[in-house]
């Protein structure tokens, strides 16, 4: 897979690319992550992307010639170009799994006020981390690379992913490790047990249990994922 990230501050992206589980996949060659500054394709001579908004406000807007130019560099047809906004699609672990199977993801990082309105005509989709406003799109564009980076097949082990939370529909259940016991705290006898079986049912009702409490939004299914 090859991932394209677009932005205002590629130096955002160094420790991100350079450590952990995105390291490996990079070493392994199952992901290409490249970063591009927006200002190399300005035709500005200090390379200018952004303007005031007409109509007045606060803030600047990027400029659609150096973004157009930007994406019509690296899209191919296999490209999906992801804007990632306040607007789009709340981000959800059904939608990691579809783009993982993809072979090229565009993600448009914006910053200031916003995109020019008509840039949306060059994007398949917008995509939104959450219900907050950020400073700009490099936290969600390195949040959506992580999430769908994980799931290519090799970059983790499958029976890690299997077991994740939002899988099935539940968080995932709690795990312990040693010691036994600290601070008066113990390991539930049923994971010390050796018992599979009752591990195995244990770990569901702690599931069901753990989603009812902090995410009934999964269970009513009101969760738009």
């Amino acid at each position: 897979m090859k991932i394209d990230i677009l932005t205002l501050f590629p130096e955002m992206f160094d420790g991100f690319l350079n450590t952990s589980i995105i390291k490996r996949a990079r070493d392994l060659g199952k992901v290409d992550i490249r970063v591009h500054n927006f200002r190399d394709y300005s035709l500005d001579k200090h390379g200018r992307v952004d303007d005031y908004p007409y109509g007045g406000g606060a803030g600047m807007v990027l400029m659609c010639e150096p973004i157009f130019r930007a994406v019509e560099a690296i899209r191919t047809d296999d490209s999906v170009v992801i804007m990632l906004s306040p607007s789009g699609q709340v981000f959800k672990q059904n939608m990691a799994i579809d783009l993982s199977k993809r072979k090229h993801i565009i993600l448009l990082c914006g910053h200031y006020e916003g995109f020019d309105e008509r840039i949306k005509t060059i994007v398949d989709m917008e995509m939104s981390i959450g219900d907050y406003v950020l400073t700009g799109g490099e936290v969600p564009s390195m949040v959506i690379t992580d999430a769908v980076t994980r799931l290519i097949p090799g970059v983790i082990t499958s029976t890690s992913l299997d077991s994740e939370s939002f899988n099935d529909g539940y968080l995932d259940y709690p795990n312990y490790t040693r010691p036994e016991e600290f601070r008066g705290m113990r390991v539930p006898d049923v994971l010390l047990s050796g018992h599979h079986k009752n591990i195995e049912k244990y770990r569901q009702e702690e599931k069901i249990r753990l989603t009812n409490q902090n995410r009934k939004d999964l269970v009513s299914g009101d969760d738009n994922g």
